[in-house]
């Protein structure tokens, strides 16, 4: 434990050192910096988060459980690439300024859009660490057959966002986790509808609260950089905080509900499914295949400029 505490100790302090840099690139308008600052923002941050979980409750995931760790990272991009397939049709946000060399470029997109995941669990357990809603009590009730009605609403979710993307495409934000969550169930994952209906209310309170951090916390950093997204909304574009506008925010804790949502199915598909050598190297190899295919479908209708 002595030693968890310092190890977690280095890690704040490597992310404070981090976050140095990047205000100094920021004050000293230091080109280089501010191109890269997504990484001086996110990769400090969850450093951070991770230190403060081990001095709080004891627990590491980079230390005592670094193949869980990676393998998170490895499916935030795969998560968050499956919102990118929807922008291709949304056409809600794009990137300007980006690295015009190909596989520095790619590497980039592998490198931001596996901070996500862990960065949202992450900040929603250092909450859950802290006490926040500890004393929140609620009662259970009976669903009944909920998981049909929630397919439904997921599909619902899913599908009017493409038939109607001017009006209908804040719907997204809630469409995975409607639509994936009666899975986890049926596999013997872990159901956040589930556990809500059980009377639990604390893990789904975290989530929010950590969505919207990590929203705040996004653009609060993208507003400063030369490499950034700026959203291209058909409708609700207007009051921006930052490059986000004010409305969007509503759109960052529900989700954290759909990104742990979809963590949990991707965790049940492994332990029920993937059970098998030849399964799992299928699994990556379609992943693979879905990473180069998005990459190559961003580089030609999301990113808006290179440097």
């Amino acid at each position: 434990m002595r030693n968890l505490r310092y190890l977690a100790n280095i890690e704040i302090t490597l992310a404070l050192a981090g976050w140095a840099v990047g205000l100094w690139g920021i004050w000293r308008g230091e080109e280089l910096i501010l191109q890269y600052l997504y990484f001086f923002a996110w990769y400090p941050y969850i450093a951070c988060l991770d230190g403060l979980l081990g001095r709080v409750r004891g627990q590491s995931w980079l230390l005592t459980q670094p193949r869980k760790f990676l393998q998170m990272f490895i499916w935030s991009v795969t998560i968050w690439l499956s919102f990118e397939a929807l922008n291709l049709a949304l056409k809600n946000w794009g990137y300007v300024a980006v690295i015009p060399i190909g596989w520095v470029r790619w590497g980039g997109y592998v490198l931001a859009f596996a901070t996500v995941l862990p960065g949202v669990l992450l900040t929603a357990q250092v909450i859950d660490a802290l006490g926040a809603f500890k004393n929140l009590k609620a009662r259970p009730f009976n669903p009944g057959n909920w998981q049909p009605a929630s397919l439904l609403v997921g599909v619902a979710f899913l599908v009017l966002p493409l038939i109607f993307p001017r009006y209908a495409f804040p719907l997204v934000w809630g469409a995975m986790f409607f639509l994936l969550d009666p899975w986890c169930w049926l596999l013997g994952g872990d159901s956040l509808s589930a556990r809500f209906a059980a009377g639990e209310r604390r893990e789904h309170l975290c989530l929010l609260a950590a969505g919207l951090i990590c929203g705040l916390w996004w653009e609060a950093w993208n507003w400063f950089a030369v490499t950034k997204w700026v959203y291209t909304l058909p409708v609700l574009n207007f009051w921006k905080v930052f490059e986000m506008p004010l409305l969007g925010y509503l759109g960052f804790p529900p989700f954290a509900l759909e990104a742990a949502v979809m963590y949990n199915f991707l965790t049940a598909l492994e332990a029920r499914v993937l059970t098998t050598p030849k399964r799992r190297r299928n699994a990556r190899l379609i992943q693979a295949a879905f990473w180069l295919a998005m990459f190559a479908a961003m580089d030609a209708a999301t990113v808006m400029s290179y440097q």
